[in-house]
């Protein structure tokens, strides 16, 4: 449980810190990957999130 808690803190620390990116200030290919990354680390993080399983019948497309 421990590792758990772990990666989904380090999950919030990452879109934290890619929410508080000055965007504006970024190209447009950078602002796409940013907006990218935000992208799946959210979706990431609602697969993982432990609780009441909402999400768990999700599967991601490859």
């Amino acid at each position: 449980m421990e590792q758990e808690f772990k990666q989904g803190y380090r999950m919030h620390r990452i879109l934290s810190n890619l929410n508080r990116l000055d965007v504006d200030r970024l190209d447009d290919a950078d602002r796409e990957r940013v907006e990218t990354a935000r992208d799946l680390l959210e979706e990431v993080s609602l697969l993982t999130r432990p609780g009441d399983g909402v999400g768990a019948d999700v599967h991601a497309d490859s």
